[in-house]
């Protein structure tokens, strides 16, 4: 999919039409279907990997709002078990206590990088995100006032910065590439922008959310 890109100011307006808050099934019903994640292109591989996605999480895709939109990302530490050094989105693993999945990204991103709750407006769900790593990661969209302050958790994140939403929303910059992993050849996103390289989970959400915000 490589149209182009329509003019970025209605975007949140495209997000609004076409993203809900309504839980997907599938987040806890595994035998639902949840077509996105690592080996999206060939599901065949999660059988011959050996590996299924069974730990529900949430995670933030913050669209600040500024005259060029741009979207708030993070720098994992390095000594993290899960995906160190690797630039994320805000969010973790969904709690008992947490109301829904959006308030679980919301919890984690105040825990991470202390951004305040007030400053955003939840739009809707991606879709489901499922990983190698084990987990079944549900994507909640939000716009974000651009007068934030954050106060970073250093044990889990080193930096947060912000990519331009025009550069990750032109599928030109999107890259498709494969690696081996364990013997099997992964197929993956990577968008590398300036110095940042993001890649993997992050890259395949932000693609989804193209998909679903520009997709015919």
């Amino acid at each position: 999919m490589d149209a182009v890109v329509p003019a970025l100011d209605d975007f949140f307006v495209r997000a609004r039409a076409r993203l809900n808050l309504d839980v997907p099934a599938a987040l806890h019903d595994h035998s639902a279907e949840a077509r996105r994640g690592d080996t999206d292109l060939d599901p065949s591989l999660w059988q011959r990997a050996g590996v299924s996605a069974t730990k529900p999480a949430a995670v933030l895709v913050p669209v600040v709002e500024r005259a060029e939109p741009m979207v708030l990302l993070t720098q994992r530490t390095a000594d993290l078990p899960s995906h160190p050094g690797q630039i994320a989105f805000p969010g973790g693993k969904i709690d008992s206590a947490d109301a829904n999945p959006l308030a679980a990204a919301l919890r984690e991103t105040k825990e991470e990088i202390g951004l305040d709750p007030r400053l955003i407006d939840p739009i809707g769900y991606l879709d489901i995100y499922l990983t190698f790593s084990g987990f079944r990661i549900l994507p909640s969209v939000a716009r974000v006032a651009p007068d934030y302050s954050l106060v970073l958790n250093t044990g889990e994140v080193t930096e947060a910065f912000e990519v331009p939403l025009a550069f990750l929303m032109t599928p030109a910059n999107h890259q498709f590439l494969t690696r081996d992993w364990k013997g099997i050849q992964r197929q993956y996103y990577a968008m590398p922008y300036q110095q940042r390289y993001i890649w993997g989970v992050t890259a395949g959400i932000v693609r989804n959310m193209f998909e679903r915000i520009y997709g015919e």
